[in-house]
């Protein structure tokens, strides 16, 4: 019996590349999606700078989940407004002519993007947060609770531990 030994140069088809099965949408296409994509949302770091700002945010901040998840911790300066109450209470909490930003719990969850068609759907510029509150707390932003304020070291998978800047 005779091994085969392996040639050099392998002549087996190549497996399909994954992620470029679909070939990318042209450069034109593509920077209309994300131009819209940043019409729509915003991240974290971003409000955090917005908020922290002398001039002020620009937009209202709001927490659209339960009270018990708001006392559980929430952005400082956030307007609590739980997704079920928009349709009733929007009206008087919010100024129709200043930009909302919404967030949930994480970027796992949906109750951001509802809250945001909800609030879109009576007329609100509206943009989500992405990463919600979880993302807050895991970049080391501070955060009030029931008890306090309280602040979490930046988790290193989210950004640069040692820099204010993560570069993007």
């Amino acid at each position: 019996m005779t091994e085969t030994v392996p040639s050099a140069v392998d002549h087996r088809p190549a497996a399909a590349n994954p992620v470029l099965r679909v070939p990318p949408a042209p450069a034109a296409e593509a920077a209309a999606y994300f131009r819209a994509s940043l019409a729509f949302h915003t991240d974290v770091s971003d409000v955090a700078a917005a908020l922290a700002s002398a001039t002020g945010p620009g937009f209202t901040l709001i927490d659209t989940r339960s009270t018990r998840s708001w006392d559980q911790g929430h952005v400082p300066g956030a307007l609590h407004l739980p997704t079920a109450l928009i349709p009733e209470q929007a009206g008087r909490l919010l100024d129709p002519a200043t930009p909302v930003v919404t967030y949930c719990w994480s970027p796992a969850c949906d109750g951001g993007v509802r809250a945001a068609l909800a609030l879109a759907e009576l007329g609100y510029q509206v943009k989500e947060m992405r990463g919600g509150f979880e993302y807050w707390v895991r970049e080391g932003f501070a955060y009030e609770t029931a008890e306090g304020q309280e602040r979490r070291p930046a988790d290193p998978l989210t950004m640069p531990v040692d820099d204010e800047d993560c570069g993007c």
